[in-house]
């Protein structure tokens, strides 16, 4: 028998939903903060906080992993509006498309670059920390 607000479905969802509040009370901080601070862009803010925040164990991770992990399963949704104007635009995407390419190709390339060697830095980094933790 289902119990209706009682059900592990329901508070699943409801963790979820609390936790995307959570990442969203953190992007308007980082937004209002960024207003105060112009110099830096609210992205950069918001991962430096969430950052900080977990690497200090002020927010434990399982108070985002579930919300966070649904905003990426979804992530498609928030790339409709680029999509669309890209269609609207093709024509100018066309006249310049070599130049697009280039330019999606290089940076899509330094991304890939600088996230491997930040993984392997972390990595190494971490298990230096485990070994210090050892002796």
């Amino acid at each position: 028998m289902s119990h209706g607000f009682r059900s592990a479905g329901f508070r699943s969802a409801l963790k979820v939903l609390a936790q995307i509040l959570l990442l969203v009370l953190v992007w308007w901080l980082v937004s209002s903060l960024s207003s105060i601070l112009p110099q830096l862009p609210p992205t950069v803010l918001g991962i430096a906080l969430l950052l900080a925040l977990l690497g200090l164990r002020v927010l434990p991770t399982d108070w985002l992993a579930a919300g966070a992990g649904f905003l990426l399963r979804e992530m498609l949704l928030f790339f409709i509006p680029v999509v669309v104007a890209v269609v609207q635009y093709l024509d100018l995407l066309r006249s310049n498309l070599p130049a697009v390419l280039t330019v999606i190709l290089l940076s899509t390339l330094c991304v890939m670059l600088v996230t491997a060697w930040v993984v392997d830095f972390t990595w190494k980094l971490e298990a230096r920390w485990r070994r210090d933790e050892e002796c």
